[in-house]
């Protein structure tokens, strides 16, 4: 396997594309988000007329949306990309995508961009950030609930630390198979996880700790999700596995949970499995999580994270 890319870490002052390249978004929360990425001293740069689109479930055309991507990859202006929100989308755009930069671009953004995130690790051996968003989690700065939409220690360690890594402590998660193991993060939103099966950009997952997270699924739909995963070879090598914590999942009352899903399904690997962070679709602040970089797991109680290794290079 190639070696992974990492970019340039972020300085204050430093200018983030915002794109919408999923679903379409809501102006207020954009502006929220902005005001949070000003106050940790970056400047946002966008175009309401691109990034508030809408066509249908897209927010614009497949044309406009991939210009708006190539043309975020590889300008000169600005250090990094962060998506508004995801929804559904970023799929089309992938088929003949070509990105010609020596030097990947901190990219971050969650959910839908699942589908980008593997086919930059899988083409270009990208390191990325599973994290959030501008209209998804950094939009909400404690409101009503005194709850962030994301966990601000993470967000500045994956996207500044250039010398060392970091330990994230799991909080609220739990072990539901206990043990410690490294790899190397990969993963995301288990719907788009499994739908690159079959694609010429299909996840490698050998050797690699595992994430998984999504929401609005039925237990029987993750229980279909991961016997597909299992039956394609996907946890073969795979050394273990985080778990987000399922939001908007619950089926009929007596019904087996997502929690008992994962358990009868992944504690037979006899690797370690964590069930319950706050990774992703989460109505707690929201970890951001460095793919394609070394990491250890300890599932133990509590259960802890530790990235191995920056995410992000020194600027030449």
């Amino acid at each position: 396997m190639s070696q992974a890319l990492k970019p340039v870490a972020l300085r204050a002052g430093d200018a983030l594309r915002i794109v919408s390249l999923s679903s379409p978004v809501h102006e207020d929360r954009v502006r929220k988000g902005i005001a949070e990425l000003e106050r940790l001293g970056y400047r946002a740069l966008w175009d309401p007329k691109e990034v508030l689109a809408s066509d249908g479930f897209f927010a614009g055309s497949t044309a406009a949306r991939a210009a708006a991507l190539k043309s975020a990859l590889h300008e000169t202006e600005t250090q990094a990309v962060i998506c508004s929100r995801g929804g559904y989308g970023v799929n089309y755009l992938l088929q003949g995508l070509h990105i010609a930069l020596e030097c990947p671009k901190l990219f971050i953004g969650y959910s839908d961009l699942t589908s980008l995130q593997i086919f930059l690790w899988q083409r270009f051996r990208w390191v990325t950030l599973y994290g959030p968003m501008v209209a998804a989690g950094l939009d909400i700065t404690g409101g009503a609930t005194g709850v962030p939409g994301y966990d601000a220690e993470s967000f500045r360690h994956a996207t500044t630390s250039t010398r060392h890594g970091w330990a994230i402590k799991l909080d609220g998660a739990e072990s539901l198979a206990a043990g410690a193991a490294e790899g190397i993060l990969r993963g995301g939103c288990l719907t788009l996880l499994y739908t690159s099966i079959g694609t010429p950009w299909e996840l490698e997952t050998e050797g690699s700790i595992l994430v998984l997270e999504d929401r609005g699924m039925k237990p029987w739909q993750v229980d279909r999700a991961l016997i597909h995963l299992l039956q394609a070879g996907k946890f073969r090598g795979v050394a273990a596995v985080v778990l987000g914590d399922f939001p908007d999942c619950e089926g009929p009352p007596g019904t087996e949970t997502v929690k008992d899903v994962v358990a009868r399904v992944l504690q037979p690997l006899k690797i370690p499995v964590v069930y319950g962070a706050a990774i992703g679709h989460t109505a707690r602040a929201m970890l951001t999580i460095p793919l394609g970089v070394r990491a250890r797991l300890d599932a133990g109680s509590p259960p802890w994270l530790e990235i191995l290794e920056p995410a992000c290079r020194e600027r030449a």
